[in-house]
């Protein structure tokens, strides 16, 4: 690290850089934190920035250190490591690894749409990749058995499968353009049943939810929803561009000659374009909405509702807490 102006007073390592009440402080965000070069950073990297990070909590912070440095150690920390648990997430899993792993998954079955064995296999890679992403984002303060996880994998596979081959077939007939875009409805039909099998514990049981000072208030049900919901928005819109847009400029490049000469290069092209797509909208869809999720009072359940005003009167209008990525 370089060594540049020292820490300055009052510095708090878990303050947000940028404005997280804004789309574009979010973007700022998740940008920063989804940066796939982190990807590569060794472990022992990372645990050295996790250290440093502590350290920088509890007040330790090692002679020398500069704002800069401390900086860095929080995009490895925020990249690598669990927000709830602070546990260190598989490299699969992390949203940093969403450009690299999903370029390849989704050029390969935006390439591979034509046979119904070819869709089959892509999707089941697609909905294995998901699977250790909706696990490694989930709220870590809800476990879920290995039955249950097997339960949710299984399932949305399923309804991938179900998608993709029925509209498969459907559009034998219709024209080029909408079989390739039958990768997408595939996509979308499982995120709205993977994320929500894979997080049901957080549906049955409730999520923590504190006040604005992070001050633990009870478990809430509709709050999981809500988070659950907004995490399912996002990973669709994660994927939408470059599943909608890419299958129109391929059908148009085709046409002409030279690109009918190198077929070859057709799988290659598509997954180079998809990591186009996904190296901007991995930061934006995660920045639609926020991390920090908020819930007003009169939306809670009653009994949840009752207990925080006979506790605290009218001073929380609002419950926080973590939706997942």
């Amino acid at each position: 690290y370089a060594k540049m102006a020292t820490v300055s007073l009052g510095f708090n390592i878990d303050s947000p850089r940028w404005d997280q009440s804004t789309f574009v402080g979010r973007l700022k965000h998740f940008l920063n934190i989804t940066d796939p070069r982190t990807v590569l950073v060794p472990e022992e990297e990372l645990d050295r920035a996790k250290a440093l990070v502590e350290g920088c909590r509890a007040g330790l912070v090692p002679p020398g250190s500069s704002q800069e440095q401390l900086l860095y150690a929080k995009k490895l920390y925020d990249s690598a490591f669990h927000p709830d648990s602070g546990e260190k997430m598989n490299f699969i899993g992390r949203m940093s690894f969403q450009v690299p792993g999903g370029m390849a998954i989704t050029g390969c079955m935006l390439q591979f749409y034509r046979t119904v064995p070819a869709v089959v296999f892509w999707q089941w890679v697609n909905q294995s990749f998901n699977a250790f992403v909706n696990y490694t984002n989930r709220n870590a303060a809800s476990p879920i058995s290995l039955r249950q996880i097997g339960v949710a994998y299984v399932t949305a596979t399923g309804a991938a499968l179900a998608t993709a081959v029925g509209l498969n077939l459907y559009t034998k007939r219709a024209p080029p353009l909408l079989a390739r875009w039958v990768p997408f409805a595939a996509v979308a039909a499982a995120n709205c049943v993977n994320i929500p099998m894979m997080r049901q514990q957080e549906i049955i049981n409730g999520i923590t939810v504190t006040d604005e000072n992070n001050n633990e208030l009870g478990r809430s049900r509709r709050a999981a929803v809500k988070g659950i919901t907004q995490v399912v928005l996002s990973r669709i819109t994660m994927a939408a561009p470059g599943m909608i847009i890419l299958p129109i400029i391929m059908e148009r490049l085709e046409k002409f000659t030279f690109m009918q000469r190198i077929r070859v290069l057709h799988g290659p092209l598509q997954v180079l374009l998809c990591g186009g797509f996904l190296l901007f909208m991995v930061p934006a869809a995660c920045a639609l909405f926020p991390q920090r999720c908020s819930l007003a009072l009169a939306d809670l359940e009653v009994e949840l509702r009752d207990s925080i005003v006979a506790k605290h009167g009218d001073k929380v209008p609002y419950v926080y807490f973590n939706k997942g990525l």
